[in-house]
């Protein structure tokens, strides 16, 4: 992945609607795929980083703040529910004002709501610094997947997107590892102040690298009633429904990975921050193989036949999670689950085949689900984004209340959202609309 000229240049995106205006051809943003392609994996790393070197400090920061598990299941799913309302707000912000103010703005709240909570005293002042934390995620991801529709049209967007995404798998990779290296030698708080860092560095580039990518600002964006109208129109096209509904699913499965992985692995399989965090770092080298295989699979087979393939491994991963959690046991530190090497790899097997899917479902999903709305390119993300965090939210509320010590339940919901992903795969997604077919 380069970030200089040498890079491969796609070409930018066209809209076929007849009666969309001509862009002049001095105006399109000088930038390579390989630059954009290292945006992407910047701004939308931004959000692993977020949670997953969050997650080898969960246990320890629980104990220290004497938070029960509700409250503690809170600081992830109050962030997601603040990511998915605030897109709303950001997403048409983003198509009046231009992609990159949004992303300046963002970002700065983003890096001061991650040093305030570096520094909370209570859960109660660190679950409100996390939703700070997710609304200003919220602007930097909508204004990535919008840019990605600003440049390029949907296959081609998909290709790039992948390209991004094996950047952040990269990311994703570092960030349990350094979660929990850094978590067991300074402390939950450093694990978050390390959030901070890559915020500022993500900021940096937004600041000196990255050009406006929006050429035709819309005055209208943030009115109330077009842009209700707007999202109606959006919420029915048959390509939006199906993409949405894919990386819904899927983003539901990795949901419950992010948000109990952290206390099967360590709370009742035994394992210290260190080594959960290499454990999520091989989940995170499956999506990463998962997105390479993605751009060979959409070349060969198209961004449908990619998406079918990768359901298989979809469901294998969720159904092999319930299967070996009904074989081995789950009732918690008194289960066979406890004992031995033979134990972590019987639940991370399976959550590394999940994870290649993800890799394959994610630049597919993103890029079709804005691919119809050239001019609404940050309100059709927005409401697609609003959507999977809401399923987000309610699985972290459940697993909140469900999730007891023992492996069952967080089988059961990674079996689901899995099988719900599969389905919408192999249904909708093949029987929706040409990716590329815009609307006005």
């Amino acid at each position: 992945m380069t970030s200089g000229s040498e890079g491969p240049q796609l070409q930018p995106a066209v809209s076929i609607t007849a009666a969309a205006p001509a862009q002049p051809k001095a105006l399109i943003p000088r930038i390579t795929a390989g630059k954009a392609a290292l945006a992407l994996a910047l701004l939308l790393g931004l959000q692993p980083v977020t949670t997953d070197l969050f997650l080898p400090a969960l246990p320890a920061l629980t104990k220290a703040l004497a938070a029960p598990m509700s409250q503690a299941q809170l600081t992830m799913s109050a962030l997601i529910l603040a990511f998915g309302l605030a897109q709303l707000v950001w997403g048409p912000a983003a198509d009046r004002f231009g992609r990159k103010p949004v992303l300046v703005l963002g970002l700065l709240l983003h890096c001061a709501a991650s040093l305030a909570s570096a520094l909370a005293g209570s859960i109660e002042s660190l679950i409100v610094w996390r939703v700070l934390q997710g609304a200003a995620l919220a602007a930097v991801v909508v204004c990535a997947r919008a840019l990605l529709r600003d440049l390029y049209e949907p296959v081609q967007g998909a290709r790039v997107m992948s390209m991004g995404l094996s950047g952040l798998g990269l990311i994703a990779i570092i960030g349990p590892l350094l979660g929990g290296l850094v978590a067991g030698a300074w402390g939950w708080r450093m694990a978050l102040a390390t959030v901070a860092a890559f915020s500022a560095l993500s900021l940096a580039f937004v600041v000196w690298q990255l050009p406006e990518t929006l050429l035709q600002r819309n005055p209208a964006a943030t009115q109330l009633g077009p842009l209700l109208r707007r999202w109606g129109q959006i919420g029915r096209h048959r390509s939006f429904v199906a993409w949405t509904l894919l990386i819904s699913c899927s983003y539901g499965a990795l949901f419950t990975i992010l948000a109990g992985s952290s206390f099967i692995f360590m709370d009742v399989l035994g394992l210290t921050p260190g080594w959960y965090g290499l454990s999520m770092a091989l989940a995170s080298a499956s999506y990463l193989l998962g997105t390479f295989f993605c751009r060979h699979w959409l070349q060969k087979y198209g961004i449908k036949g990619a998406v079918a393939r990768g359901a298989g491994f979809t469901l294998l991963g969720g159904l092999g999670t319930l299967v070996l959690a009904l074989i081995g046991g789950h009732s918690g530190a008194q289960s066979g689950w406890q004992s031995g090497w033979q134990s972590v790899w019987a639940v991370l097997l399976p959550q590394c085949l999940f994870a290649f899917g993800h890799g394959i479902h994610q630049p597919c999903g993103q890029a079709g689900a804005v691919g119809p709305f050239p001019h609404s390119a940050g309100a059709a993300s927005a409401l697609a984004g609003f959507i999977l965090s809401l399923v987000a939210f309610g699985i972290g509320l459940w697993l909140g209340q469900f999730l007891d010590g023992g492996l069952l339940p967080y089988a059961l919901s990674l079996c689901f959202w899995a099988t719900c992903t599969s389905l919408v795969a192999w249904t909708l997604v093949q029987w929706q609309t040409d990716p590329n077919d815009a609307v006005r």
